[in-house]
């Protein structure tokens, strides 16, 4: 495992396009997501994220109750996995899809085989979330919580804040740290 820290990508940078096939089609009724559908013209959240990266698994059950919230809110989220699955056969999208299955994710897992979405929204670590305006502009980049495996219980402070302040403010105002994780495992 390689510690990286996410990119503090300009904010306000409008959310790359992309359709990928979803690991776990009966929450979104299709085999395919894209941009249109998943924004919804709503503001929408990505998490990069993988299987087996110890800092994915330290947040899972949190980032579960957040995703229902912010589901609750209007606020549509998605897990995207980018990794190498010949390298970690852990993360193949056979695999993206029982995980989704036994954690119950309410989001859609996508599948970036190519590594081109990663790559256009600079993705770096898993996990890495970003999360977006009605109108495809960055809101907020980084991290879910402060906490990390072995220090703290997750519970998603962070992101749920800046969900909260993009809805009631329009903006995140909070100060917006780095998340940090495994690095996601290029081809």
């Amino acid at each position: 495992m390689a510690l990286t820290y996410s990119q503090m990508i300009d904010l306000g940078a409008k959310a790359p396009e992309f359709d990928l096939p979803v690991s776990n089609p009966q929450i979104v009724g299709s085999e395919t997501l894209n941009l249109k559908c998943a924004s919804d013209r709503k503001p929408f959240a990505i998490v990069f994220m993988c299987n087996h990266c110890p800092f994915v698994v330290h947040i899972e059950d949190a980032l579960v109750d957040a995703a229902r919230v912010c589901k609750g809110r209007g606020v549509n989220l998605i897990g995207i996995s980018s990794n190498d699955t010949l390298q970690y056969p852990q993360d193949s999208f056979e695999a993206m899809g029982r995980r989704a299955q036994d954690k119950k994710y309410p989001f859609p897992y996508l599948y970036d085989e190519s590594q081109s979405v990663a790559k256009a929204y600079g993705a770096e670590c898993t996990p890495d979330f970003f999360l977006y305006d009605e109108n495809l502009g960055l809101a907020y980049r980084g991290r879910f919580d402060e906490t990390r495996p072995g220090i703290g219980k997750a519970t998603g402070k962070e992101f749920l804040q800046a969900v909260d302040e993009l809805l009631t403010l329009g903006v995140v105002t909070m100060p917006q740290r780095p998340s940090m994780g495994c690095n996601i495992k290029w081809k």
